[in-house]
């Protein structure tokens, strides 16, 4: 008996340890049992707003307004419905719920690349090439949509067949499903190969229903045709599958049951439909693209999609930069202007997603999640030749918001010092983010996968789920 179970049971007299009407040996054992063991939510899922380039931690969730001025930017923190959190003043909606969602001040990594950051951020682990257009080690989406196949082949009846497991907008700069196969890839609706390429100049890309993605949603032979034709796929199939040694009949055999289940489902096609939300509804989330993104988001989970990823790009007055992206150095924009256009938006999207995960009772089960692969450089720099102000890549720190999920809301964890350089209280590793994640999914984390030279990694191989929030 270890130290533990030991003193939880000294005390208690043998016959206390045998009756009904106290704590027994078998039942002391049993509650530490369950309390190691992961919180599994079988209706679980996670939406993902991923700010690739990196937001300014420093302009949003942990300002410093007593910092030097050369660190601290002209925006003012304002306070929250919870005393002690404050945020920016450009998001007055959002403070009006802090209730509804938590902040991690303290979050920290090692690459400052985008695609390495991004790929170390998602994946848990650090990439041998700096920037690198594919994950080596699998994404957090396409692990959860492995675990989910996985549940889903075994009979679990909260996992749909007519719907997507894992929804991107496109692909990340960094990451992919690695060693796990293009079968744990996101379902994409139009994605731009451009999202990948390390350019942060593209057109923000729709993960909602327009005019160009019609045709990756649409039959154009009746649902019954088709699965005769999957009947005699079958039948041929049996064929070349005594000769094939590389196991590639077996994705494609997966892609095309996916494939089939979802196409001929009006269930994942109406989930990208806006047209079919109130009016009312879409006024509330803003007509613009993030408020259009957020909607079909709520949408897909609700349909049964367990992880929804799609970039928080904006396009800003050419007069205040040329990115999309949140990679606001210098050269790229002027950052505090960015955030005076971006903000507003955002304070109007994000706010109307949290308010109808919990008006919905979406609240215990999705997770929205805020976040870029790392914050920005707390000094302001000037590389411009126009001197306008930026900051630089800096994985020392950073803020997560999140809401929902089951977790405990209402609440800042962490804290950095007092020019936001780096975190002096609650110091954790980003992968503790990951560990919660997993946790709430029943996701166990040693659990290996082998590599492309057949090792065993596990799935995260550090990082412990986030007290405070769990």
């Amino acid at each position: 008996m270890d130290r533990r179970t030991w003193l939880r049971v000294g005390g208690l007299s043998l016959g206390a340890l045998a009756s009904a009407t106290t704590p027994s040996l078998a039942s002391l054992l049993a509650a530490e049992h369950r309390a190691d063991r992961p919180q599994r939510d079988d209706d679980f899922s996670v939406i993902l707003f991923w700010a690739n380039g990196g937001p300014s931690h420093i302009d949003l969730f942990d300002l410093k307004p007593d910092a030097p001025a050369e660190y601290r930017g002209p925006f003012r923190p304002i306070g929250t419905n919870v005393p002690g959190m404050e945020i920016s003043e450009l998001c007055p909606n959002l403070a009006k719920m802090g209730d509804r969602f938590a902040l991690v001040r303290s979050l920290c990594h090692n690459r400052g690349e985008h695609s390495g950051g991004t790929h170390r951020f998602l994946s848990g682990y650090s990439s041998r090439a700096a920037n690198l257009p594919d994950a080596e080690f699998p994404e957090l989406g396409s692990v959860v949509a492995r675990q989910m196949e996985s549940r889903r082949s075994h009979g679990e009846a909260s996992l749909r067949h007519d719907v997507p497991m894992f929804v991107a907008d496109s692909k990340l700069y960094g990451g992919g499903p690695a060693y796990l196969g293009p079968a744990y890839a996101p379902f994409m609706p139009s994605p731009n190969p451009v999202t990948s390429s390390g350019n942060n100049t593209y057109d923000p890309v729709p993960i909602y229903r327009t005019a160009g993605s019609v045709d990756n949603l649409t039959l154009s032979t009746d649902a019954a045709r088709l699965q005769q034709r999957g009947e005699l796929l079958r039948e041929l199939d049996r064929i070349p599958r005594a000769i094939d040694s590389a196991g590639e009949l077996d994705t494609i055999d997966a892609f095309n049951r996916r494939a089939m289940d979802i196409l001929t489902s009006t269930r994942t096609r109406d989930a990208f439909d806006l047209a079919r939300e109130p009016e009312r509804t879409r006024r509330r989330y803003g007509d613009t693209h993030w408020g259009r993104s957020l909607l079909t988001c709520r949408r897909l989970v609700e349909a049964g999609v367990r992880f929804v990823q799609c970039h928080a790009t904006f396009r800003l007055r050419t007069e205040t930069g040329r990115t999309t992206t949140w990679d606001d150095h210098s050269v790229n924009a002027h950052i505090f202007e960015a955030y005076r256009e971006k903000l507003p938006v955002f304070d109007q999207a994000v706010p109307a997603l949290i308010d109808d995960l919990y008006a919905r009772g979406l609240d215990r089960h999705v997770l929205f999640v805020f976040c870029g692969e790392f914050g920005r450089t707390p000094l302001i720099a000037y590389q411009d030749p126009s001197r306008r102000p930026g900051r630089d890549h800096w994985p020392r720190a950073m803020s997560v918001l999140v809401a929902g999920g089951g977790l405990r809301m209402g609440q800042v964890i962490g804290a950095t010092n007092r020019r936001a350089e780096e975190p002096v209280d609650r110091i954790m590793d980003s992968n503790c983010l990951l560990a919660t994640i997993y946790q709430r999914f029943g996701i166990d984390t040693s659990q290996a996968y082998l590599d492309p030279a057949g090792r065993p990694i596990p799935i995260l191989s550090s990082g412990e789920p986030i007290a405070e929030l769990v």
